[in-house]
């Protein structure tokens, strides 16, 4: 399986160096010094990572044969992707992969189905399911405890205890999204 990893950034100097914006909670494993990933677009690579260090907060990578500022400019906005086994696991049991929650059913803990899990938006202070109900709309679960009570890989489900409002049909669920129906004070409230 092929997994997305990074974005390419800016040149930084003059020596080949170019930020990255890391996609992988485990930068550590897939962008390490002879990990060798491939690229979209695929002309520009594959690519061998070379070196990686933190600077003001930002992971720089050098590749190999991109020496110059001109090489490293020509990278940016390419994709890094990493190979990765279906089957492996993060070591904390209670962490998933994204690709292991993407299609999962959700459904509460009372059994009503909610939808299916088309996305996880990671925003730093949690992350969400993005779930397709069944008409189409979406809805957003905050992927915390409280909210998310089991994760059944083997069932291909999550199960959800949501508080009041979190689903809701029709126009409420537009407002809480600032669609059509939401009032003007709340479109500018969302967090």
């Amino acid at each position: 399986m092929q997994l997305v990893v990074a974005r390419i950034g800016r040149a930084h100097g003059i020596k080949g160096e170019v930020t990255v914006e890391v996609r992988t909670d485990e930068p550590e494993l897939r962008l390490g010094p002879g990990a060798v990933l491939t690229t979209d677009p695929a002309s520009v690579g594959p690519l061998t990572i070379e070196t990686g260090r933190v600077h003001s907060g930002r992971l720089l990578l050098r590749f190999e044969g991109v020496r110059d500022r001109t090489g490293a400019e020509a990278l940016r906005n390419t994709l890094l992707i990493a190979d990765v086994d279906p089957d492996e696991r993060p070591e904390d049991e209670d962490e998933y992969y994204d690709h292991q929650l993407i299609d999962l059913d959700v459904v509460t803990v009372d059994g009503e189905e909610i939808g299916r899990i088309t996305e996880i938006s990671h925003l730093p202070s949690q992350d969400l399911f993005v779930v397709e109900r069944p008409d189409g709309s979406e809805v957003y679960v905050p992927f915390v405890e409280e909210i998310v009570t089991a994760i059944d890989l083997a069932e291909q489900r999550a199960v959800i205890d949501p508080p009041p409002g979190l689903i809701d049909d029709g126009a409420a669920s537009d407002e809480a999204a600032g669609g059509p129906g939401a009032s003007s004070g709340d479109a500018g409230d969302e967090a």
